[in-house]
């Protein structure tokens, strides 16, 4: 309250300030620290990069800075008054609203910045430098006008045009998917060389390394251009999935990731091409998370546990994160799962949530009970489902049997019986969906439940024999075993009404024959061909209605990684 302490009433040390005794009511604490940011080499707090001043503070680098209790249930409304030499540094940026600006004796100028919105410190953010931008507006559904700027190194203004498309894009595509409509007056991304994430989203002043800012179509690729786009529109996203609504502590990270990456994930979906970006992710997972899963390094989805916070940011937290909401809608359907959304923002806006309030929304917008869902997010490893298929012509029905099953993981040798929602068809010999008609509580709209070890079910009125095509669109993260044969691949490559599964077809024919190969390579045996596969890849050429970016994908055989990874289930 504006009086020092004497030093005998406080101790400061490197790691914390301690002050035993404080009044019993409101007050007011003033803290005053010296910090050298050049010499700051961790990029972690306050830094400087190629002569600009830059913070992240994700996920303790607040504490860098100043003494404060950062953690991220530890919520507060930020003014921030930034003084600095006006030639040095002529721009001066923070999170929120500019209120104030102007010069002060001796060529130093100053910036005021208000945020008005409570926030936690990992999302407090603070640039200063000389720096260019380009700037743009965006109004909003209820018809706020907002500033855009994008701040790079002087001379590189002409490479951000891409990422301001990309980021008018990921705005209106917020409010007509969520809903979410943005908050402040001013947007602002700052690309920097020298950053240890690919971006950061500070609350209205994102941070990003310049990898996934700038770019050329003299020089970029088609991937460098999807990269921004998924970046600028996943930092964006999280101004409500984390800024907005933040985690209570960090070991909901998953919360705020998780959901971010499903959120950008539609969004790319939806401005390319859905089926070739739900391949791209699954075949990411498969490569990175998997391997985690099958590994000494294996954990939930939400840890119980961590010895350094930022080991914490794993494809398991991330990627599969994203599956688990994913499957959450594959249960309950798009409507509901939007219902739940929107019960979520209105529940929780400014506060710092946890996974169970999250599921707990979509229970009360579909009735539906999620508790044992909630294993998703506490037992670690990749479930195995086998499927088998029996068609009984003379009854005219078809009966599918799924059994899961799960291998110990490091501090849980024993697994309790997942919810995996399987996405299926039965595929007539015309290439169209025969329909689903079965007693079995377990089906509902397209989607068998396995909820327990085994369960059988029958579907009825079925006049021909089928193919079945099940984990359409991977609609759970898992690994599958069938007993479907190579006739049967090569008719869903060429007909399967589900792109993923065509081209899982494709994927599932030729690792049978790798394997094989490899098989008969060690035993000094020569190798088979496979005419059923060049069936399929040339049925998938000879379509006309598939995209070129598909066909594409469907040509690429499984990688190296691929192969060693199944040969280690073997």
């Amino acid at each position: 309250d504006g009086i020092a302490l004497p030093a005998e009433s406080y101790v400061a040390t490197p790691d914390g300030l301690t002050i035993p005794q404080v009044p019993n009511r409101p007050f007011t604490l003033e803290i005053e620290t010296l910090v050298d940011p050049t010499a700051n080499t961790q990029l972690s707090g306050l830094y400087r990069s190629s002569g600009t001043y830059c913070t992240q503070c994700e996920a303790e680098g607040f504490r860098r800075i100043t003494y404060f209790p950062d953690r991220p249930d530890v919520m507060a409304v930020y003014t921030t008054r930034i003084e600095a030499e006006k030639t040095e540094t002529p721009v001066l940026l923070s999170n929120g609203n500019l209120i104030e600006s102007g010069d002060l004796a001796g060529g130093r100028h100053f910036a005021v910045w208000h945020d008005p919105h409570p926030k936690p410190s990992y999302l407090f953010a603070l640039v200063g430098g000389n720096l260019a931008h380009i700037e743009d507006r965006f109004v909003t559904m209820s018809g706020r006008n907002v500033v855009l700027r994008i701040y790079v190194e002087p001379g590189k203004e002409n490479r951000c045009d891409y990422a301001m498309d990309s980021l008018k894009r990921s705005m209106r595509w917020d409010e007509m998917a969520f809903g979410r409509e943005y908050d402040l007056d001013i947007f602002m991304i700052v690309a920097v060389s020298d950053f240890n994430m690919g971006a950061m989203e500070n609350k209205g002043l994102n941070v990003f390394n310049d990898k996934y800012v700038l770019a050329s179509h003299d020089t970029a690729t088609d991937a460098d251009f999807a990269a921004i786009e998924a970046v600028i529109a996943h930092e964006y996203f999280h101004n409500w999935t984390g800024n907005r609504i933040t985690c209570r502590d960090w070991f909901q990270l998953c919360l705020k990731e998780g959901l971010t990456v499903f959120r950008d994930q539609e969004f790319s979906s939806d401005m390319r091409s859905r089926p070739v970006k739900r391949i791209s992710d699954v075949r990411g997972l498969r490569a990175a998370q998997f391997i985690e899963d099958s590994g000494p390094l294996a954990h939930p989805v939400r840890p119980e546990t961590y010895k350094e916070i930022n080991n914490f940011y794993t494809s398991t937290v991330y990627e599969k994160g994203a599956e688990v909401v994913r499957m959450v809608q594959t249960l309950i359907g798009r409507e509901k799962f939007r219902a739940g959304m929107d019960l979520y923002f209105a529940r929780h806006d400014g506060e710092a949530a946890t996974v169970e309030q999250f599921i707990q929304c979509f229970a009360d917008a579909s009735g539906r009970d999620m508790t044992q869902f909630m294993r998703w997010y506490s037992q670690a490893g990749t479930p195995e489902v086998a499927v088998a298929g029996r068609y009984d012509a003379a009854r005219n029905t078809y009966t599918l049997e799924a059994k899961q099953s799960m291998p110990p993981t490091p501090g849980q040798p024993v697994k309790a019986p997942m919810v995996i929602p399987l996405a299926l068809g039965l595929v007539g010999k015309d290439g169209h969906d025969l329909p689903l008609v079965s007693q079995s509580d377990r089906i509902a709209h397209g989607v068998l439940v396995l909820n327990e070890v085994a369960v059988t079910v029958e579907f009825t009125g079925i006049a021909e024999r089928p193919v079945l095509s099940i984990n359409r669109g991977f609609s759970a993260p898992i690994k599958l075993n069938s007993d479907i044969d190579a006739g049967d691949l090569t008719f869903l490559a060429a007909h399967d009404s589900d792109a993923f599964n065509r081209w899982q077809a494709l994927q599932t024919i030729s690792m049978r024959l790798l394997i094989d190969n490899v098989a008969a390579l060690r035993a000094e045996k020569p190798p088979r061909t496979d005419k059923k596969l060049i069936a399929a890849l040339a049925a998938t050429l000879d379509d006309a209605k598939l995209e070129p970016a598909f066909m594409a994908l469907a040509l690429v055989p499984p990688g190296e990684g691929d192969v060693a990874r199944e040969i280690g289930r073997d």
